[in-house]
């Protein structure tokens, strides 16, 4: 049942708005701080090209890992695989992985499991990369190479800025390394305009969204290809700041199993990406509006307004920055504070 509160407060006085609102000046602020950095890494990796990319992160941070594998792997196809973190930390079993290029994310970069991983990961000659918020914390002391994400204090506990600023660490990587080494150019045009296009994304309305869960008690949340990880973060989010239950999947996965549980007035949200899995997520759309489900399709001609992205690996971005505006304000309809949710810290350190 939905939480009460002593009283209502205004959506965008809670530190979870004002911080996702930041997000745009983050990101463009990041492409240009990080420009010379993500070069020099790029030069590295051409130099010792990796057999493989290894990520290795937690919450919010590994939903950002998802969004690494689909495009590194779409964009430069080189397999990209995460690392369970306590098959270091707690096992103690050395992987293999000499010439792997591993990429660590973390916004507070002090989690012990992380940093064991890390260090094991570089003593087995692994090129070691920390996307990191806090710059001299010990994950940055450890690694060959840090990208900050430059996105400033967080104070809400809810991650958002410093989320969307992973995904564009993670995307100018791949778009100057896609670059330099021959490829496709149009991802490293279009990251000017993503700053943009996320102050558009910000203003898109989905009370439609906040109306419909209002009185919830679970949802699936699917997207599929670079968009499952924001499908992953939004369940995160339902669960941490909405009191809501939800289930991320693959729009291909949930037909294997899953689907079941679909049927009269069961609430599906779907991310739709504008590339080859479009069709297969409205789709699945459709299939359970049949049903009888309620669906809100976030897509061009869908239920949930999107701003048009750049380039379609901008998409999550965009979607992911319209549902927190949305997920505060449902947080605060359902009685809850997305600041302070209940048994939650805001640096969580696994062992």
């Amino acid at each position: 049942m939905p939480h009460v509160t002593e009283a209502p407060r205004d959506a965008a006085t809670t530190w979870m708005f004002r911080e996702a609102a930041q997000a745009a000046d983050v990101v463009a602020a990041q492409l240009a701080r990080n420009a010379d950095a993500v070069d020099a890494l790029v030069d590295a990796l051409l130099a010792r090209p990796p057999q493989f990319v290894v990520t290795c992160a937690r919450g919010s941070s590994d939903h950002a890992a998802t969004y690494a594998k689909y495009l590194l792997e779409t964009r430069l196809g080189i397999v990209t695989a995460s690392a369970s973190p306590s098959v270091g930390s707690v096992y103690a079993t050395p992987q293999r992985m000499h010439g792997a290029l591993f990429i660590a994310i973390s916004q507070s970069g002090r989690s012990p499991d992380l940093l064991r991983n890390a260090e094991a990961a570089r003593a087995a000659g692994a090129h070691v990369v920390a996307l990191v918020n806090v710059e001299d914390a010990p994950l940055a002391q450890i690694a060959d190479t840090v990208l900050p994400l430059h996105a400033g204090p967080e104070r809400s506990v809810a991650a958002t800025k410093s989320y969307l600023a992973s995904l564009s660490a993670l995307l100018q990587l791949t778009a100057h390394w896609q670059r330099a080494a021959g490829g496709d150019t149009a991802l490293a045009a279009a990251l000017p305009a993503l700053p943009e296009a996320m102050r558009a994304a910000w203003a898109c309305d989905w009370t439609p969204l906040v109306d419909g869960l209002a009185a919830a008690h679970n949802l699936f949340v699917l997207g599929r290809g670079t968009g499952l990880g924001a499908a992953q973060e939004a369940a995160l989010k339902f669960k941490e700041t909405c009191g809501l239950h939800a289930e991320a999947y693959s729009a291909a996965e949930v037909r294997h199993g899953p689907m079941a549980l679909v049927g009269p007035r069961f609430p599906v949200l779907l991310l739709a990406q504008p590339d080859g899995t479009d069709a297969g997520t409205r789709a699945v759309a459709d299939e359970f509006r049949l049903r009888g489900a309620d669906v809100w399709l976030a897509a061009p001609g869908g239920d949930l307004p999107v701003a048009a992205a750049p380039d379609p690996a901008c998409a999550p971005l965009l979607a992911v920055q319209s549902f927190y505006r949305a997920a505060n304000a449902l947080s605060l309809r359902r009685g809850f504070d997305p600041d302070v949710p209940p048994h939650l810290n805001k640096v969580t350190e696994t062992v």
